[in-house]
């Protein structure tokens, strides 16, 4: 027998006198109560769903950061072998064909790795920016602006907007 029964039960029977009454605020208080419990268990899911909610949220956003940074230590790991290949065009040689081939190769892999998000970060005329250089030399000058990048040692590049590795670069000081 639930509470809406008890209800029409003392309703329909006057005779009870004092007791219905008693049954009535008995039940009233336990309706309350009922209410009460249901309002509060009502306002725990929604904070449960809430949490949930948020707690999916931040672990996509950790697992794309995770895969991100996986790709950033690859890259990472990949500069010193391009480096190679820079320095490698520079040197004079007399086989062309082979010049080509190597000039082919780095290419490749240079392109393969700006589609990964690798920005190399330019430094011909450019000002000294501490956040993106990393000053190697400083060389008094008066044919250039104070603070100007004159030449690069190594350069440096960004990866998907994030500083990988810091140009270095000989800037002119007044």
């Amino acid at each position: 027998m639930d509470a809406q029964d008890k209800l029409v039960d003392v309703v329909d029977m006057p005779e009870l006198g004092s007791d219905a009454g008693a049954d009535m605020v008995a039940l009233t208080e336990e309706r309350d109560r009922l209410a009460l419990e249901k309002n509060d268990l009502y306002e725990q899911l929604l904070r449960r769903t809430a949490e949930f909610e948020n707690f999916r949220r931040r672990t996509e956003r950790e697992r794309l950061e995770f895969s991100e940074y996986a790709a950033m230590d690859t890259v990472k790991a990949l500069l010193p072998v391009l480096d190679d290949f820079e320095r490698g065009l520079k040197v004079e040689s007399t086989d062309k064909e082979f010049v080509k081939g190597v000039e082919l190769i780095y290419n490749r892999m240079f392109e393969l790795m700006k589609k990964q998000g690798l920005e190399p970060i330019s430094t011909d005329g450019a000002k000294f920016d501490p956040n993106l250089h990393h000053a190697i030399e400083m060389t008094p000058t008066e044919e250039a602006e104070d603070q100007t990048i004159l030449s690069e040692f190594q350069r440096g590049y960004q990866f998907r907007g994030r500083l990988l590795r810091p140009a270095l670069v000989k800037v002119a000081v007044r």
